[in-house]
Parts: structure tokens; C-alpha cells; sequence
């Protein structure tokens, strides 16, 4: 703790000083971050250090799992962010990034790992469509193949649950928003993503477009030119 204690004071002492314009505009104009990120808590996976982000730059929400719960007329953080995120902030992308060797994941797995903690189990369920499309759609799969099947269902099924928040919807459906599924493989150093055409996660490499999920594209399931036609 020490140790991180010392990083606050050089913070204050030499980043800050190099850095004082860009906080100083952010201080008086506010933020406009360019993209909300729904990442685990795990502490191997640091959103701003993976997408080099400056101060300013990322809206984060972390918890374990990188779960998003369906929308709920409850009060949850994760439910406020995103709404705060879009409505407020006009965030134009939401990520939900998953990754390898997730603890979560492997409780979703193992459940009687998580027995003794109540509070997570619950929070947990949140995943239990991983689990089964894993269970159902993967025989086979060896232990390690089968956590992280889980982990990148995982993302898929937060991906839907996001997808029932109000906020959420009507962005997607004025062609405002465009939805991002990420996982970070620790051990290689990767970032797959997932594409929405082939629903496969694919290596994001710089000399190929970033697979999307869900692209930016109005999406209206009524053509009122034919309702009306048809009245």
C-alpha cells in the first residue's frame, strides 16, 4: 500500500505538472469521452492502459464479470452509467470487454466456488446464459477450452442485456450508437473483437477495419410509408 501510496504523490508531482493544460480543460469545459467501457474488475485489465487512453477519453464501469443486467426498473450502477453515459454524455460507443483467465468466468463454471459468497452468486446469474449455451452448444471442451468459451458467451449475452436498456435501444435504433464486444487475452497480448456479420471473435489487427458488433445504422422495425399505404 505504501508503494501505492508513493504513486499519489508523484502523480501530484510530475505527471500532473506535464499534463496541467489538458486537466485544466477538462476541469472547466467538462468531459466528452469518446466511449463507454464495461470491463471486469480484475486488476490484470486496465481499460485505459490498454486503449492508451488520455484522461478525458473513457467513461469506465468496472465490476466482476464485466456484466451488464437487463434493464430493471430498479436502481443498479451499472444500469445508472449506461443511461448517464448515453443520455448525458452522448456516448456514441459502448464496449463490454471480457478476458482470459476471468475468476468470474470460472465460478460460472463452478459455482459451489462462489457458495460462501452470497452477494456474488446472485450477481452472477447475470451470466447463467454463457453457461448454458456453453453447456448445450460446446461438448467436449476441456476445462481451460471451456472457461473461456464462457468468458467470450459471456460477452455476447452482456452485449443483449444491453440491449433492453431503453437509452441503449433508441440510440441503436436512430443510428447513433454502435455496440462493441472485446476480449482481452492476457497471455498473448491480444485484443479480439467480435463481428457482428459472421458472430465470431476475430484478432483486432491495424491493417483490417475493428470488427463491430452492432454497427452504427438506424435499425426501424416499422415502414410507416406501408402502414400508412396499407390504412
Amino acid at each position: 500500500m505504501n508503494e501505492l501510496i508513493g504513486r499519489v504523490f508523484s502523480f501530484e508531482k510530475t505527471v500532473f505538472p506535464n499534463q496541467s493544460d489538458l486537466y485544466g480543460k477538462l476541469a472547466t469545459q467538462g468531459q466528452s469521452p469518446k466511449a463507454l467501457m464495461i470491463s471486469c474488475a480484475d486488476s490484470r485489465v486496465v481499460p485505459e492502459h490498454i486503449m492508451q487512453a488520455q484522461p478525458g477519453d473513457l467513461f469506465v464501469c468496472r465490476n466482476a464479470g464485466n456484466i451488464v443486467p437487463p434493464f430493471a426498473q430498479k436502481i443498479g450502477g451499472v444500469s445508472a452509467t449506461v443511461e448517464y453515459a448515453v443520455m448525458a454524455l452522448g456516448v456514441r460507443d459502448i464496449i463490454v470487454c471480457g478476458h482470459s483467465d476471468c475468476g468470474a468466468m470460472k465460478a460460472v463454471a463452478h459455482p459451489e466456488m462462489v457458495a460462501a459468497m452470497p452477494n456474488v452468486a446472485v450477481w452472477l446469474n447475470h451470466s447463467d446464459a454463457a453457461q448454458k449455451v456453453v453447456a448445450d452448444a460446446y461438448p467436449g471442451l476441456d476445462e481451460n477450452a471451456r472457461v473461456r468459451a464462457i468468458s467470450l458467451e459471456n460477452v455476447v449475452a452482456q452485449l443483449a442485456h444491453l440491449r433492453t436498456h431503453p437509452s441503449v435501444a433508441s440510440g441503436i435504433a436512430r443510428g447513433e450508437i454502435a455496440l462493441h464486444g472485446w476480449f482481452v487475452d492476457i497471455h498473448a497480448g491480444q485484443i479480439l473483437a467480435l463481428d457482428g456479420d459472421t458472430n465470431r471473435f476475430i484478432v483486432v489487427r491495424d491493417d483490417t477495419p475493428l470488427p463491430v458488433a452492432v454497427k452504427s445504422a438506424q435499425r426501424r422495425a416499422a415502414d410507416f410509408d406501408l402502414v400508412e399505404a396499407a390504412e
